[in-house]
């Protein structure tokens, strides 16, 4: 939906992400996506560098953040709840429900 104004899809599948999740890797992003690791490698190595994103480690893994620094962080938060607002229900409940842990064995859903 913002690949024309942000110049790529990948970018705004990070953004996208890394706004529903509050943090993110560049595996996991890629394999929610259904998308090559490489590219998103790229976007994120890229917001980066541009004071849009944070990282940091977490035993082997890089994890990203929104730099709490970055000047515009509550428009650019803001712009992406609207945007996430016009996808489709299902779509906003598979980018925004995360689940982390496993769950128990015979438990009902």
């Amino acid at each position: 939906m913002l690949e024309s104004l942000l110049g790529s899809v990948n970018k705004e599948r990070v953004l996208f992400f890394i706004y529903a999740r509050g943090e993110g890797y560049a595996r996991d992003i890629a394999r929610f996506f259904a998308t090559d690791l490489t590219p998103v490698q790229r976007q994120l190595e890229s917001l980066e560098r541009g004071g849009i994103l944070a990282s940091r480690l977490a035993g082997r893994t890089r994890l990203y953040t929104f730099d709490p620094r970055y000047p515009l962080l509550d428009e650019l938060t803001a712009f992406l709840a609207k945007a996430i607002s016009f996808y489709p229900p299902e779509e906003q409940d598979r980018l925004l429900l995360a689940r982390q842990r496993p769950r128990r064995g015979g438990k009902p859903l």
